[in-house]
This record gives C-alpha cells, structure tokens and sequence, in this order.
C-alpha cells in the first residue's frame, strides 16, 4: 500500500545514540555534506522544498533524515512568522496534527507491555463514563479507525472552545450513534484517538498529558514536543499560515485543539520526531514485538487490509521495501524505513501541498546508503 503524498528530509544522530539509559540522542554533524554520499539527495530535496514553498506560499519548514543513528541531513528554512521576521530554526516548533497519533501509539504500546491494557476489552472498562453503543468498541479498533466513531462535523475542525480536560472534549461526540459496526469498515477519524486518551488515563490513573510527558517524551529527550495550548505562552512556536482566495499567504485561523491532544494536538520539531523514530527500532522504549503490533496493517472483518496499523500507516514502497509512519496533513511527516534503518522527518507551518520526499528522492538517499558502506 501506497502512504500519502510525502514530505521530509535527513537527520544525523552521533554515536550516543547507540549509547545506554535515558541520555538524548545528540544530533552529531557530517562536516561537508556537499562531499557526501548524501550531496545529490540532499541538493535535489532542497530544491524542490524550496521550489514548493515558494510556489504554495510555505513560509517556514524543517527536515531531518537519519540512517542508522547518524544525521544525513538537517535544516530548517523561511519564516517561523512572517510578520516579526522570524527565521525558523531546528528548535522551532510546529504543528504536527495526526503525526500526533503515532506518538499516542506509544503510550499504548508501553500500557499494554505494563499489564495495565488489553488492547481487545471494551473500552467502557477504561471508560466508564463512555455511553454503550449498540456494538461494543475496543481501542485496538480504535486505534485502527475501525471504531465506528464519526469524524468532525460542520465547523469542528475549527473549533475555538478551550477543554479543561480529555473527558470534557468525549461530550463533542460521545452521544453520537456508531456509524458502523466496529471492524467492519475502515474510517479515519481523530475523535476515535480523543478517546484512547481517555482509555490511556483510566489504564494509567494519571491525566493523558502527563503519562506522555513522563513516559515518551523526557525517557527520549524529545524537549521541543509539548501539547499546542492556544492560551499559554510557548517558546519557538511558529505561526501558523494558510493562502486565500487569492493565492495570498495569510494568517490561518485561529483554533484551540485543546479536545484532540492524543490524535492531532503536539507541537514538535524535525528533530525530536526523528528522535522519536530512532527511538521505535532501536527498543528504546518499547520490545521489538510491541513495535510490530503497531506496525501491523489492521484488517476488516471481510480480511482486507487497511494499511493502518495502531497509530501507524504501513505498507510498502513502489520497490518492496516496508514503510512505516504517519502524516499531519501537508503539514508534518514522519515516515520509517525499518529494516534500512531510515528515518525522514518534516514539519512546517502551512496547511499548504508540499511533496517534497517524493519516492524517487528517497530512492536517492536509499542508493546514497549504498554508497557510504561501499566507501
């Protein structure tokens, strides 16, 4: 299965990431790219970010890609805000909207490797508050879009209300009928990981935010990921853009995403993603049987594969090789080759088209590995 139309770029993590406990992993630097394996990937994914941004109006984006611990390549450009003339930098923090549910898959992984979560309960037994359905729902479903919880309605996606907690933001959906019967179709919907938040508080006892602070976020050293709160002042966030009807870059809208933490509400760098997929074949946090759990195309009740794991797209790219990972829209990418060892990770601040880590780009950088070990 083909994943969505991708964007990224290269990252170098230094030896320690190879090293023991809970120590980040430095991103290390190759001295002159240009005399690289990487200088071709690299010049060509430049330019055609650079030609993308210019031609959708992208004020600002970041990218990393890494093989095998060491950063390739790593480099933010454009605005983080236009208007103050800020550059973005590798420390800038953008949204990264559904790249958010792969992070969330983590705290299950770890939950049901802890004894605290059978994937295949019902999730009233997390959840009481949660009203019966006519069908019961487990959070592997959900976690698969196969949940029968409907996506946004109207203006949802725009919404304005701040929620003072995970079970305020269920009532936007809660008393809402099943669209179908869970495992029989597949439908993609952030509200099914609103309330895997909730599943993951009442497995842990501790508010979701603070599960994944503790236990993925520090444990990875992943400091630039924090929950995008509309009402708090936060460090190197870039602002946020959108075009017009004119084809105008303009401010975007604002929203509170305040009700859908745990399936598009974290803001993060290329960095700490890049950290993060290191982090999912380098058993940092999880067993290697946890991770191909995720990583496990889901399949309907007829046996037909989704192409979503738990959290995780995942299928195959055009020459057989496995690729996992998950995208923000055009905003964020974060995508795994697992057996190469390669991790692509892009963020930027508009909702505009950037195809910029198209297939053959990454088949450059996959031939580039080729060339580096000969070497």
């Amino acid at each position: 299965m083909k994943l969505l139309p991708l964007v990224a770029a290269t990252v170098t993590l230094a030896g320690s990431a190879r090293g023991q406990g809970r120590v980040p992993y430095p991103l290390g630097d190759i001295g002159r790219p240009e005399a690289s394996p990487w200088a071709e990937p690299i010049a060509r994914a430049r330019d055609q970010l650079q030609a993308n941004m210019k031609e959708f109006g992208v004020p600002g984006a970041s990218v990393v890609v890494v093989k095998e611990g060491l950063v390739v390549w790593s480099e933010a450009l454009g605005y983080a805000d236009v208007e103050q003339k800020i550059r973005a930098t590798k420390s800038t923090r953008f949204r990264i909207y559904s790249v958010s549910k792969a992070l969330t898959s983590v705290a299950l992984g770890l939950l049901v490797q802890d004894g605290k979560l059978d994937l295949d309960r019902p999730v009233q037994e997390y959840v009481p508050v949660f009203p019966l359905k006519q069908y019961p729902v487990t959070t592997r479903q959900l976690a698969g879009h196969m949940g029968g919880i409907r996506g946004y309605a109207g203006t949802e996606y725009l919404n304005q209300r701040p929620f003072r907690s995970v079970a305020e933001g269920l009532a936007i959906f809660d008393r809402d009928s099943l669209v179908f019967r869970p495992g029989d179709q597949y439908l993609y919907t952030s509200y099914g990981f609103t309330l895997i938040s909730a599943v993951i508080e009442g497995a842990s006892g501790e508010p979701y935010l603070s599960f994944m602070r503790h236990r993925v976020f520090e444990p990875l050293g992943m400091k630039h990921t924090v929950p995008d709160r509309a009402d708090t002042i936060i460090p190197s966030r870039a602002r946020w853009y959108t075009r017009d009807s004119l084809e105008q870059t303009v401010l975007a809208q604002y929203v509170d995403n305040s009700y859908k933490w745990a399936g598009a509400g974290f803001l993060s760098t290329a960095e700490d993603l890049a950290f993060f997929g290191v982090a999912m074949f380098g058993r940092r946090l999880l067993e290697s049987r946890t991770v191909q759990q995720l990583w496990t195309s889901q399949r309907t009740a007829d046996g037909r594969e989704t192409g979503y794991g738990i959290g995780w797209r995942t299928g195959l790219d055009t020459g057989g090789r496995r690729i996992v990972g998950h995208d923000g829209g055009s905003s964020a990418l974060l995508l795994i080759y697992p057996l190469e060892k390669f991790v692509f990770a892009f963020v930027s601040n508009s909702d505009q088209p950037q195809p910029v880590f198209d297939e053959e780009i990454r088949e450059l950088f996959l031939r580039g590995a080729l060339r580096s070990t000969s070497q």
